[in-house]
């Protein structure tokens, strides 16, 4: 169901079906969740029907368009500082690399909620200066506003947090956390009524505690229906054995003193839990192929079907080390084919130090590109996909080989104009405050970069005329974006080491037109990870299509909202939707109206034969 704001007026709009498939039993709760959270969206719309609805810090023409943020987060009331170790001085890599964000309707309210991970101190808090730092839930108030709601939720643990993940790894209908960490990870079930419960260990996600957990996914590998588990890990961290600041060759930067990894620390292999139902998983890292490939310290995971063979596979950003492909194999199995799809290294050959990574198909071709940023002294590296698994370094000729003294973090495609050609948002800081006192030609707190999709493969840099959200310096690191008030603007959330978060919002306004899609399996997971949308029209008189995968995790150690977005353009014709599912199922559905949320349902669309195998 999808909420429309015209006038004083909202309304629901829909394109599933009127009930959910009765044969698998697994939905039977979910349906019982759908029932009544439909008659609560109605009640509260009924009585939102005769109120004034006013859209949450509205755009105007003050302001040129694309695009002008502002950080709004202070009136929203998202004040939480992000803690992650010292705060004028970083004598350990784990206090640098900052935590993550995650998007997700916790409460099924229609809105998007927020939260975001927090680290720890080096040191025991004392009970004088306040409790320890936890990470925080935020509710969404539907009017600018946000709810600290952590307290009775279930969420209030201690512990050096990295990344979140979202999907409904039992089927629920209620969107689950899954939240890695230095030490043992934490899967939070959602148990409805705004209450989670952590489960790791007893569902056999917690880890370790040794390997060092940084991005994570929810992904149904096998197609089975189930959401399993993808983790990246950094690195094998134990304070005791590592060495002091400049006390060994991985602790020196431009000769000065810093602190020392990742080179010189032990690696961490990657993990992957099968889901195996009743709440069950199983570690299949060794089976799977996953840790046939070593040696790398890894931070985010992002999942695309990257030979469009109706698969899942799996694109791992690595620091000091080449990139990750994961390549399904249909039977259970990957195989890294990062070097020979050409996105290990740069055009040059050259590993780089990846942090965070998204996809987008950002020249209308309908295959999805991979954008990833890299440490300082590098450029950004976007690969552009040519529709069989295989890649080409396009950085420069995309017009992206610029701002090389930024350190990149978390990275979202977004269209900031909704003109139907995604934009590039990153977020920066560098992780030696070092810089700022050696003049070693950077800075610890950087601006966000942003880049305006001109609609012909290039991209030109915006961000010194995209408002203070942007331009603001910042020791940023986890990145996520939503359409938080339904209005057809994504606005972007991002966690600041040591340092309040952000919300930024465009307050640039445009006369384009968007569609949002909300996906919900049946055969498919119920969160429709992996389902893959092809959106077919004209805009700017010209055939186009429009094309996104339903993704958990990608960014920095963050996840967006699950719902997709499309900018459209100024005056667009739409034809149908295809949306093949994970579970094989491709179907077509009529076009939704534009500036509308609406609801997709496998097996409420015309079934599309498949295609014969040659």
């Amino acid at each position: 169901m999808s909420k429309e704001k015209s006038g004083d007026r909202v309304r629901l709009v829909s394109l599933q079906s009127n009930a959910m498939p009765r044969s698998d039993k697994r939905y039977a709760k979910a349906l019982r969740v759908s029932v009544y959270v439909a008659f609560f969206s109605l009640a509260v719309l009924a009585q939102k029907a005769v109120t004034k609805i006013s859209e949450p810090y509205p755009a105007g023409t003050v302001h040129t368009p694309p695009a002008w943020f502002e950080d709004v987060a202070p009136q929203a009331g998202i004040k939480v500082i992000n803690v992650n170790g010292g705060v004028t001085s970083k004598r350990y890599i784990l206090e640098a690399t900052g935590s993550g964000v995650a998007i997700l309707d916790y409460d099924n309210d229609g809105y998007a909620d927020i939260f975001l991970v927090n680290g720890a101190y080096l040191q025991p808090q004392n009970a004088k200066n306040g409790p320890p730092p936890t990470s925080h839930l935020f509710h969404n108030n539907h009017d600018g506003t946000f709810t600290d709601v952590t307290a009775n939720s279930g969420l209030a643990d201690t512990g050096w947090g990295q990344g979140a993940c979202v999907g409904d790894y039992d089927n629920d209908g209620l969107p689950d956390l899954y939240v890695t960490s230095y030490g043992k990870n934490r899967l939070y079930h959602n148990e409805g009524r705004g209450r989670f419960h952590e489960v790791a260990e007893q569902a056999g996600v917690a880890g370790t505690g040794k390997e060092w957990g940084t991005g994570c996914a929810f992904v149904d590998y096998d197609r089975d229906g189930k959401l399993d588990i993808a983790v990246a890990n950094y690195v094998h961290f134990d304070i005791k054995d590592v060495p002091e600041p400049g006390k060994s060759a991985g602790c020196m930067w431009k000769g000065v003193a810093v602190m020392c990894g990742p080179r010189g620390l032990e690696w961490a292999p990657n993990t992957l839990y099968h889901n195996l139902g009743n709440g069950k998983f199983e570690d299949v890292s060794v089976k799977s192929g996953f840790t046939k490939t070593t040696g790398h310290y890894c931070f985010s995971v992002s999942t695309v079907d990257a030979d469009e063979d109706g698969w899942p596979d799996i694109y791992v950003a690595c620091d000091s080390t080449p990139a990750i492909l994961y390549r399904n194999n249909h039977d259970g199995t990957f195989t890294d084919r990062a070097p020979d799809a050409g996105v290990a290294f740069n055009e040059d050959g050259r590993e780089q130090a990846g942090m965070g990574s998204t996809l987008g198909d950002y020249d209308g071709d309908g295959h999805l590109d991979i954008f990833k940023t890299n440490f300082s002294d590098d450029t950004a590296t976007l690969y552009h996909a040519h529709g069989d698994g295989i890649y080409e370094d396009v950085t420069y000729l995309a017009g992206l080989g610029i701002n090389t003294d930024k350190l990149g973090w978390g990275t979202m495609f977004l269209d900031i104009d909704n003109d139907g050609w995604p934009d590039i948002i990153s977020a920066n800081g560098h992780v030696y405050p070092e810089v700022d006192s050696s003049h070693l030609g950077s800075d610890y707190r950087e601006s966000r970069l942003l880049y305006h999709n001109l609609g012909n493969g290039k991209f030109a840099d915006i961000t010194k005329d995209s408002g203070p959200g942007i331009t603001t310096p910042a020791s940023a690191r986890g990145l996520a974006v939503a359409d938080l008030w339904n209005d057809g603007r994504q606005e972007v959330v991002i966690n600041d080491v040591s340092s309040l978060p952000m919300l930024l919002v465009n307050r640039a306004l445009n006369t384009n037109h968007w569609i949002g899609l909300g996906l919900t399996g049946t055969k498919s997971n119920r969160s429709a990870i992996g389902a893959r949308v092809t959106v077919r029209g004209i805009a700017a008189g010209k055939e186009r299509v429009w094309v996104n995968e339903v993704r958990s995790g990608s960014s920095y150690s963050s996840s967006s909202d699950l719902r997709l977005h499309f900018g459209l353009g100024p005056s667009p014709v739409l034809h149908e939707i295809e949306v093949s599912w994970p579970s094989g199922l491709t179907e077509l559905f009529p076009a939704p109206p534009v500036d509308h949320i609406t609801t997709l349902t496998e097996g409420a669309g015309k079934a599309i034969p498949p295609v014969p195998a040659k």
